[in-house]
């Protein structure tokens, strides 16, 4: 009889020849107790370890061992030279679960089954691949599976018993409970293996975050800037916002709120809190939530000059090759730095996904301060599963979540239902669970005042285009803000040569160039005319003594003020609001500006407040215009049968999507200063795809709807990007002449182009 073969996980040549071989008991326990660590964070470390311990169950069978032998050139036999091709090795784990637990196995069942495919759907459902019922019937995976012997270590591995915190698994956070768990297992999966195939890389990763060594550089940090900054009423606050962030930071974990006028210095005094808090209470990592990547970049700036590139981890697609080290390559796999900044899509997405590259950082979400800047722009079509999974991170998994806003939404208590029995209403954060940072929001709102709000003379009623041109003119600076790109152009085309104009179909490095040469004019005093759309509204620092906006939800109106006498330079500045000649696209943008209609017909001192008051009155009367805030049904595949652990994962995954995939990426040719995009092009077609040519082309890209995409590839104006292997990219660029304009940008002018459908 021959020697019994070893059983393995993995196998890798080495350079001086034969093969390195990692066993596959080995592999299970460092996995269980990697995992056990990761999970212990939130109290349930005998889940992570049984899952870690059972995962790879299936590779004791013995055509898993044959395969894994083969394709590694371990073992290689002439005669099975293109057998056959993957094994699965991801069942027999899950149907021992259920084997020895019952119905409770199956919350191992779950990870066990997804840590490779991701987490599955109880039922199979359209497009979602085999539900996990399916596969649990399938048990031919464990006997082919035992008659590899696996170790009673292994198979006799005790059943875990905790419970969430609380005690109770609580049918409405059930999926994120086992989302968190999930995400222990795949990334300590991950890990082990990197250190066994990657050791180099394995390396690189971070080393254990210090946060009094970061508080530090912050003080640092803050006494230079305070130190420079010039004694004006407007700094003087900015002093005192900061002392109450850092005077609240001794309060018990949980929700808080900053309600803090624009230009009142946020990022840095929540940073405060963030860091303060985070000591105090054992919090591991500091997470900045924002709506918009042109606010992220802005932000992490920021956050860099103050602790250092190291200990800031920027996770969106934007990110500029030049700044990125190994490191911070490796650390967006799983947010294993001490500062994470990134956008809701990037959080929110990954905290209801079932992909195991994006769970894969979860864990490393809890016992964090998440801080979600601009929170009045969280999705109301989604407001109703992402304060149910905000309140299962702060109840379950040690999270204190900071709401950030100058315009503070009503998200306690009830929200919705409005006046119609038909109306959807919901349960919000409970009642005294949100704390405020600010001693007296009311006061601040008012000592920081620095604009006066009014609204044209004349009220209600629509004006011309022409009328506005005509105010707008006789202004030497001034911001004009409206709703739409065909709007912005319009009213353009009104104005003295000279004026500025900026929208989303400017590509992002032609749009920050353009904004750098408006801080300068306005800087320099002289005279400066820009109407632009509504993305000058978030993360865009300008300065300007007069502003205009359309009439607009109240929050996009306090924003466009952030803009006005922002340094407070002047006494006031003034913010007139009018009536555009015709209404805003259909949709949520109609709702906000009918809701601030009404709210100015109902009490029209109080909505030109800008006070914390009226903006908590104003998301009353929107939100009662909302007709539902889980529009996709993502809370009924997640809830179904939770108790059971009956679960939709994967089917929730796909619908909760906050950016819909109806936008294409056209990259532009545009120059300026390092960046030039006819020329990485060429790269591109002689180089291939790299990261650093991909990252840069970013830059240059414009999004439209896919219908005005359709209209430029029939009329030949883009073309499809061929990589040095001439095989497709998925990627289209502009490949005719005067396609793209130096005041405009992309120019759209076919029938295609319907224009009240294009909002920045």
């Amino acid at each position: 009889m021959g020697e019994k073969k070893p059983m393995i996980a993995h196998a890798k040549p080495l350079p001086e020849g034969g093969f390195a071989v990692h066993s596959l008991e080995e592999h299970l326990q460092e996995v269980g107790s990697l995992a056990k660590r990761f999970a212990s964070t939130f109290g349930n470390g005998d889940w992570g370890e049984a899952a870690g311990i059972l995962h790879d169950l299936g590779k004791y069978k013995g055509d898993f061992q044959e395969y894994i032998r083969r394709v590694t050139g371990y073992e290689r036999d002439e005669a099975e030279e293109g057998g056959s091709g993957k094994v699965d090795h991801t069942a027999a784990g899950a149907i021992h679960s259920v084997d020895r637990m019952g119905g409770m196995g199956r919350i191992l069942a779950y990870m066990i089954a997804g840590h490779h495919s991701g987490l599955p759907d109880w039922q199979k459902e359209e497009a979602s691949g085999r539900g996990l019922q399916e596969r649990l019937s399938e048990v031919r995976h464990l006997a082919q599976a035992m008659e590899g012997n696996p170790p009673r270590v292994v198979m006799d591995h005790p059943v875990p018993i905790s419970l969430p915190c609380g005690g109770r698994i609580d049918p409405e956070q059930c999926h994120l409970w086992i989302r968190m768990i999930f995400s222990c297992l795949v990334d300590a999966d991950f890990l082990d293996t990197e250190a066994f195939m990657d050791p180099e890389q394995a390396g690189h990763r971070s080393q254990p975050s210090d946060l009094e060594a970061l508080r530090a550089r912050y003080d640092a940090y803050m006494i230079r800037k305070q130190s420079g900054a010039p004694d004006t009423p407007v700094n003087r606050l900015r002093r005192q916002i900061l002392e109450d962030c850092r005077s609240g930071a001794e309060k018990e974990p949980g929700f808080f709120s900053l309600t803090v006028p624009t230009g009142g210095g946020k990022t840095l005094a929540s940073m405060g809190f963030a860091l303060d808090h985070a000591i105090r209470f054992g919090k591991r990592r500091i997470v900045v939530a924002i709506p918009y990547t042109s606010i992220i970049e802005q932000t992490a700036e920021v956050l860099r000059e103050v602790f250092g590139d190291e200990a800031v981890l920027e996770h969106h697609s934007n990110l500029d090759p030049d700044r990125e080290t190994v490191r911070s390559k490796l650390a967006t796999e799983n947010w294993d730095a001490p500062i994470v900044v990134t956008t809701n899509v990037q959080l929110f997405e990954s905290l209801f996904a079932a992909r195991t590259s994006s769970c894969r950082k979860l864990h490393n979400v809890t016992d964090s301060v998440v801080i979600l800047d601009e929170a009045q722009m969280l999705p109301s079509e989604f407001l109703k599963p992402i304060l149910s999974v905000l309140r299962g991170l702060v109840d379950l998994f040690g999270v204190s979540v900071v709401l950030c806003t100058a315009t503070q939404p009503a998200l306690v208590g009830r929200i919705g239902g409005g006046r119609l029995q038909n109306k959807e209403s919901f349960e919000g954060i409970p009642v005294g669970k949100v704390r405020e940072l600010m001693r007296s929001p009311d006061d601040l709102s008012r000592a920081l005042s620095r604009v006066r709000l009014e609204r044209h003379s004349k009220g209600d009623a629509p004006c011309s285009w022409g009328e506005i041109a005509g105010e707008l003119a006789a202004l030497d600076q001034v911001l004009c803000i409206v709703n739409t790109r065909k709007d912005c152009r319009e009213l353009h085309g009104l104005l003295p040569e000279g004026t500025v104009h900026l929208s989303a179909l400017m590509c992002g490095e032609h749009r920050s160039e353009v904004v750098a040469r408006i801080k300068n004019d306005l800087k320099a005093e002289r005279p400066i005319r820009v109407v632009s759309t509504q993305l000058v509204e978030a993360g865009v620092d300008l300065d300007f003594p007069v502003v205009y906006r359309a009439l607009a939800g109240l929050d996009s109106i306090a924003q466009a003020a952030g803009r006005c006498n922002r340094e407070g330079r002047r006494s006031t500045g003034r913010v007139v609001v009018f009536t555009p000649p015709k209404s805003a696209p259909p949709g949520l943008l109609r709702k906000g500006e009918a809701a601030t209609k009404e709210f100015m017909r109902l009490a029209p001192e109080l909505a030109l407040s800008l006070s914390p008051e009226s903006f908590r009155k104003y998301f009353e009367l929107y939100f009662a215009k909302l007709n539902g805030f889980d529009a996709k049904g993502i809370l009924p595949c997640l809830n179904t049968d939770a108790a059971r652990f009956q679960i939709q994962f994967r089917s929730a995954a796909q619908r909760f999507q906050l950016i819909e995939n109806a936008q294409k990426s056209i990259v532009v040719w545009y120059r300026h200063g390092k960046i030039d995009s006819r020329r990485l092009l060429e790269d591109l077609a002689q180089f291939g795809p790299t990261r650093r040519i991909m990252r840069r082309l970013q830059r240059c890209t414009v999004n439209v709807p896919e219908r005005a995409w359709k209209e430029l590839v029939e009329q030949g104006a883009i073309e499809e990007l061929l990589g040095n292997d001439k095989k497709p990219l998925g990627l289209w660029a502009q490949c005719v002449p005067d396609l793209y304009e130096e005041t405009f940008g992309l120019r759209l002018e076919g029938p295609a182009f319907r224009g009240d459908e294009f909002i920045c």
